[in-house]
């Protein structure tokens, strides 16, 4: 099937002279690292994200903040507390 691609003027050349060194065309190594990069996808069961930043640090919200109720925080944030 043809395509129009848009890559990265950096990204052609260096592929093109990767392409000419291994003696096969532009499309056979396009091909190629689609073909291990979705194998890499579905082998490990879904693409790997980076972890969710979390705080394990100690305490939590001022007495009397309901995390529920945006009023509240907004109130909160605005007091400075």
């Amino acid at each position: 099937m043809k395509t129009t691609l848009d890559i990265d003027d950096e990204l052609l050349v260096r592929a093109k002279a990767a392409s000419a060194r291994e003696r096969k065309s532009l499309t056979a190594l396009i091909e190629e690292g689609l073909r291990l990069r979705l194998r890499r996808a579905h082998s490990s069961g879904r693409m790997t994200r980076p972890p969710i930043p979390s705080f394990a640090g100690k305490g939590g919200l001022v007495a009397g903040v309901d995390p529920l109720s945006n009023r509240s925080l907004l109130d909160a944030a605005d007091d400075g507390s």
